[in-house]
């Protein structure tokens, strides 16, 4: 199976089973970036926690829109639970620490936690697009389109992450050594197809969504504003029965 390789072509060596034996690259400047990862992390760890708890302990939070950002908040919290460790001691270390398996492990969830995030911000980009159009008497966001979205966003993002476990390209070691992704330098057919569609797929249409909402955001909020300073003026330049005196 590709995807429980480490090489990239030949990236693990002639025999080589052990990702930790591809590179050496031990110094200062990776444990500048091991320090670093570590803040990243324990930031992160605090921040999504509390988000989570405040969320959990105020029943005023846990509104439909809100529970976007809750699994937002979710899956940027297990990158600092189940990916992030992972790096920082091969940091420390100048090279891969966990093997083979550890690679492709780190590669996968990564990759899922990321498009996941990436994909829940689309969706509340959407969303917000919708709520400026929604017309007042309009039915509001359910729980239930909520959980739905949620459902999507999580499959969406395990049809992108799974095929490399399948052979539709695989996990390996980045160049620098220390943490593993999708085979990006490969240039057989295999891996150069995954690249684009996921491209496409993973990154250019999410990204598109989310600045056609936001621009669209934008001018709705831009119009209301105008048409009610307009209306205040016609208001104030009426002054029925000397309101306003």
């Amino acid at each position: 199976m590709r995807g429980a390789s480490c090489a990239n072509g030949s990236r693990s060596g002639a025999g080589s089973t052990d990702c930790a034996s591809t590179f050496q690259q031990p110094g200062l400047a990776w444990r500048a970036v091991a320090s670093v990862l570590a803040i990243i992390a324990v930031l992160g760890i605090v921040n999504n926690s509390t988000t989570l708890y405040l969320v959990g302990r105020y029943s005023q939070l846990r509104t439909p829109f809100n529970m976007l950002v809750v699994n937002l908040t979710v899956s940027d919290l297990l990158v600092c639970v189940l990916g992030t460790p992972f790096s920082f001691v091969s940091s420390l270390k100048g090279r891969w620490m966990f093997g083979r398996a550890g690679c492709v492990w780190y590669g996968f969830i990564n990759s899922l936690l990321g498009i996941v995030s990436l994909t829940t911000l689309t969706v509340i980009s959407y969303e917000r697009h919708q709520m400026m159009k929604r017309p007042p008497n309009a039915p509001k966001l359910s729980y239930r389109w909520v959980a739905l979205s949620v459902l999507f966003v999580w499959v969406y993002s395990l049809l992108w992450t799974v095929p490399p476990l399948m052979g539709w390209s695989s996990y390996g070691p980045e160049s620098h050594g220390v943490s593993c992704s999708v085979n990006w330098v490969s240039r057989t057919a295999n891996d150069t197809s995954y690249i684009v569609a996921f491209f496409v797929g993973r990154l250019a249409v999410p990204v598109a969504v989310i600045v056609v909402s936001y621009t669209r955001f934008a001018y709705f909020s831009t119009l209301m504003s105008t048409l009610t300073e307009n209306a205040a003026v016609t208001i104030l330049s009426r002054d029925p029965a000397g309101l306003f005196e």
